[in-house]
């Protein structure tokens, strides 16, 4: 099914420089496309450390176990990619095709296979033929170049209208270090830890456990502050990569997240993923409005996040947007069910800045008219004053389309 560019993609997209140590390179293996690049190679440099969040469902991919079982040893030498099957919900099946894969990828590239870390998105429940990258992986480890990121976003594809890449350069030391990203994400979307698949490289000298601080920190009001469908993914992976390359240029090596020489830096990690969270809301199947949500005066920041996700993960509410209806209603709804600390009376709602209710009522200056011309932005902001302490979060959501009942009526078809 074709699916036009979301309204909302990014109309400025970032020139996404070469990182050292990084090679990339991308192929049509046929898993489930036909006349487009399903799978993507990096090959990485010896010394390369990693580190990853992974969903929380009880039903994980078989490439998620996979990386989780890997993930220790905080070594990495080249990840493979797919697109087009989740090789989830597999059985011993699904097993031997992710260790099928990583001894193929393993030899392409020179490495161990628990070197090599996977990640697959696409239909959950059919069995990967793992042969198919037989031939294709070595080919790719061939052709692989300090290359192209728009390409490696597309590859990694599924419902998505857009490829997702972001990028940041900032001083460690005497050096200027690079960070690009890469995400998909378009339905499913309710990471609880990150996106459906996203992974992020940089050239800075950082040790494992710094990167996995800086990665477990950095999810929490990115990727985890974001919902399209209130549905976690069974293939939530979110892979960060350092290969050191930047040391060579006096850049320090630094083995704590807490080490002060790493404050620009940490800055700008968090910025991309902040970007490619922001990316994969703008792209929610269907999507004609970005909503951002804004709960202040909670009890605490835990509370305002949980009230914030249960009017982001309503219906009736993205519904009501979608259809350009200032229903605060709705949202006085959403706050009362979200079982957290809420006084009726000490309510304020605001769409777009124009504030429509307060203390509990309608409010007085309230102005149809006005809030309906606001309600015709592609970008809709509501604000929740609780009024009852400093809690205060923010998350990102999208409307809820006939497009997207459509997408996933379709999706298997």
């Amino acid at each position: 099914m074709s699916i036009a560019v979301s309204p909302l993609a990014p109309t400025d997209v970032p020139e996404m420089p070469a990182i050292a140590g990084v090679r990339l390179a991308t192929a049509a293996a046929g898993i489930r496309y036909k006349g487009r690049t399903d799978v993507l190679l990096a090959v990485l440099d010896k010394g390369t450390t990693v580190a990853g969040v992974f969903t929380r469902s009880k039903c994980p991919s078989a490439p998620v176990e996979w990386c989780r079982a890997r993930l220790g040893r905080g070594v990495a030498r080249a990840l493979v990619v797919n697109s087009g099957n989740a090789n989830a919900f597999t059985g011993k099946t699904g097993r031997q095709a992710t260790t099928l894969t990583a001894s193929i990828a393993a030899k392409a590239a020179g490495c161990r296979p628990d070197e090599v870390f996977l990640a697959s998105t696409g239909v959950i429940g059919e069995p990967l033929d793992a042969t198919k990258f037989n031939g294709v992986l070595g080919t790719l480890a061939e052709a692989a170049v300090p290359g192209d990121w728009m390409a490696a976003a597309r590859a990694i594809m599924t419902t998505d209208t857009f490829p997702k890449v972001a990028t940041a350069t900032v001083k460690l030391g005497k050096a200027n270090v690079t960070i690009n990203g890469i995400a998909k994400g378009s339905g499913m979307i309710a990471p609880d830890m990150a996106t459906m698949l996203a992974f992020v490289f940089t050239d800075a000298p950082l040790g494992a456990g710094a990167l996995q601080a800086l990665l477990k920190s950095g999810v929490e009001d990115t990727f985890n502050a974001i919902t399209v469908d209130g549905d976690t993914s069974t293939s939530d992976t979110l892979l960060a990569f350092a290969t050191g390359a930047a040391a060579a240029d006096g850049a320090p090596k630094i083995s704590r997240a807490g080490d002060p020489r790493l404050k620009a830096f940490a800055k700008a990690f968090q910025a991309v993923l902040a970007d490619l969270a922001e990316q994969v809301a703008r792209d929610g199947e269907g999507a004609r409005k970005l909503v951002e949500i804004i709960v202040d005066g909670a009890t605490t920041k835990k509370s305002a996040r949980r009230i914030a996700m249960s009017v982001a993960n309503s219906p009736l509410v993205k519904t009501a947007i979608a259809g350009e209806d200032a229903n605060w209603g709705r949202v006085v709804m959403a706050v009362g069910k979200a079982g957290e600390p809420a006084d009726r009376d000490k309510l304020a709602i605001s769409f777009n800045g124009i504030r429509v209710a307060s203390r509990g009522a309608r409010d007085p200056s309230y102005d149809e008219a006005e809030v309906s011309a606001a309600m015709k932005n592609p970008k809709i902001q509501i604000k929740i004053a609780l009024g009852l302490g400093k809690g205060r979060d923010r998350v990102l959501t999208c409307d809820l389309t006939k497009e997207y009942v459509a997408i996933n009526g379709d999706y298997r078809s």
